[in-house]
């Protein structure tokens, strides 16, 4: 974390419990949680084997909500994800089968294994909160998370996903490795039995509705609004940016540092919040010029570097 605030009483507890589940990922714990609570989702690129659907399945744990999982091959048709009209004979009339995207949260696993067309089938859920099955548009069950995962290192037979598309990933986040005395602690829990298989809800979906709408009432200074649009159009501005972050991931970051700000207890945005969130939620929404590809500059580190040049806005006092 970028600084220790006290966490909000319900959402600690569900940290706590991804934490005893996921040993060291608790940044990734809270940015996940935030991601749902101001209605994102989340892109994860890690190698196999650190965690990634573990994460999204004690996410789900966590907070009563129904898992579901999607594994995208080369093979996968759109009406997979979103569900198929079947003709009963008795009733002699059509009914929807609904498919693995009206659940609460979906894990849509290696995203980039799967063909365009098919990717773009979750492109209405995620935006809209819909589907659309035989010109019949159905709703989807709140609250409703997408944790799409894909390998960053194998890219052979894959189809990178397209920039309509990365825009709607609120976050891309990295698990990491963990270190020797957090991967010596993995070992000695799973040694009998995986953690997960005990792990209850903490919080009730009803409630994790009521807490996505508190997030719409947590206070943005018109100062913080300025700074977020500042560094937005910074990165259209920079020399190494091809194509600079859009207005819908100004957006984006503004509503993230809402839930963020609710993670911690408070009913107002800070600076530090925007800074913090700033290199998860914009970098994937950039494009760099080739030249500066083919330098190793890394869209990241443009971020940061605009964070570190941008002028701070003077926070007035607020309280509860």
């Amino acid at each position: 974390m970028a600084y220790h605030e006290e966490l909000h009483p319900l959402l600690g507890k569900a940290v706590e419990h991804i934490d005893k589940v996921m040993i060291g990922k608790r940044d990734i714990a809270i940015l996940s949680l935030a991601a749902i609570l101001a209605k994102g989702h989340v892109l994860l690129e890690d190698v196999p084997g650190v965690g990634k659907t573990m994460m999204v399945r004690s996410l789900a744990k966590s907070i009563g909500a129904d898992f579901k999982r999607i594994q995208f091959t080369p093979d996968l048709l759109p009406s997979d994800v979103t569900g198929v009209s079947i003709y009963n004979s008795k009733t002699m009339e059509f009914e929807y089968r609904p498919g693995p995207i009206m659940g609460h949260i979906v894990l849509a696993d290696e995203i980039n294994r799967t063909s365009p067309k098919t990717q773009s089938a979750l492109l209405e859920a995620m935006e809209e909160g819909s589907v659309t099955v035989d010109g019949k548009t159905m709703p989807l069950a709140e609250p409703f998370l997408v944790m799409a995962t894909q390998n960053p290192v194998e890219y052979e037979g894959t189809y990178p996903l397209p920039e309509a598309q990365l825009d709607r990933f609120l976050f891309k986040l990295r698990m990491g490795y963990p270190s020797v005395e957090e991967e010596l602690e993995v070992l000695a829990l799973q040694e009998k039995s995986h953690p997960i298989e005990t792990m209850e809800p903490v919080i009730t979906k009803e409630q994790f509705v009521r807490l996505q709408q508190e997030v719409q009432h947590v206070q943005v200074d018109a100062s913080i609004k300025a700074y977020i649009v500042d560094l937005t159009h910074k990165t259209r501005q920079h020399p190494s940016v091809y194509l600079g972050v859009s207005p819908r991931g100004s957006i984006a970051l503004m509503k993230a540092a809402q839930a963020y700000a609710l993670m911690h207890n408070r009913d107002y945005v800070i600076p530090d919040d925007i800074q913090y969130l700033a290199p998860y939620s914009l970098p994937h929404r950039m494009i760099l010029h080739s030249e500066a590809k083919f330098e190793g500059m890394q869209s990241e580190a443009v971020i940061r570097e605009i964070i570190s040049n941008a002028k701070v806005p003077v926070q007035r006092s607020l309280s509860r």
